[in-house]
């Protein structure tokens, strides 16, 4: 019997140590000012944050990062940024990363209709918005799409490729 119950318990340790999970030094409950964007009516500093990322699924081929406001007054939410094809090797990106280019490392067309990072904006006087920064371990290497896809068609492909996901929420009000 405490054969049994040792190996359940070893086996579930190693299954929860095992967890995807997305990680930040700079992200905390709150947004600060410097994931802010500065247009808009909104004055930060539009800094994306610092990510990392450990234990991905077995057979992931590359990653891919999004943040997402789904308290946006649009219907549909807000994508702020959009990365992918980053390789299976990279575990973290850097502050500033969304502010930068990137050979290989593609970064797509926001719903702000640039490509890069666009930090939070929510309007004047509404709600506290969520913001979910979310890493994506992917069965394929090239999503096949440059910068100039729209967030629709990254989000389908996504989705079609998605191994696991992990994910960090932060608020946000003006």
């Amino acid at each position: 019997m405490k054969k049994i119950v040792l190996s359940v318990i070893f086996s579930a340790t190693i299954l929860f140590a095992q967890n995807f999970t997305l990680k930040s030094n700079e992200l905390q409950g709150q947004l600060t000012e410097k994931q802010v964007f500065n247009g808009f009516g909104c004055h930060g500093e539009n800094i994306s944050p610092q990510l990392s990322w450990q234990n991905p699924p077995m057979g992931t081929k590359s990653f891919a990062i999004t943040v997402y406001d789904p308290d946006a007054p649009t219907g549909s939410g807000w994508w702020h940024w959009i990365v992918f094809n980053i390789p299976k090797d990279t575990f973290m990106l850097p502050s500033g990363f969304g502010n930068s280019e990137s050979q290989e490392v593609i970064q797509s067309l926001t719903d702000f209709g640039t490509t890069g990072f666009g930090g939070a904006c929510p309007p004047l006087g509404d709600k506290v918005h969520r913001y979910i920064f979310t890493v994506y371990g992917l069965d394929i290497e090239d999503l096949g799409l440059d910068k100039n896809a729209n967030p629709a068609l990254v989000g389908f492909y996504l989705n079609t490729h998605t191994l696991a996901k992990a994910s960090l929420l932060s608020y946000y009000k003006r």
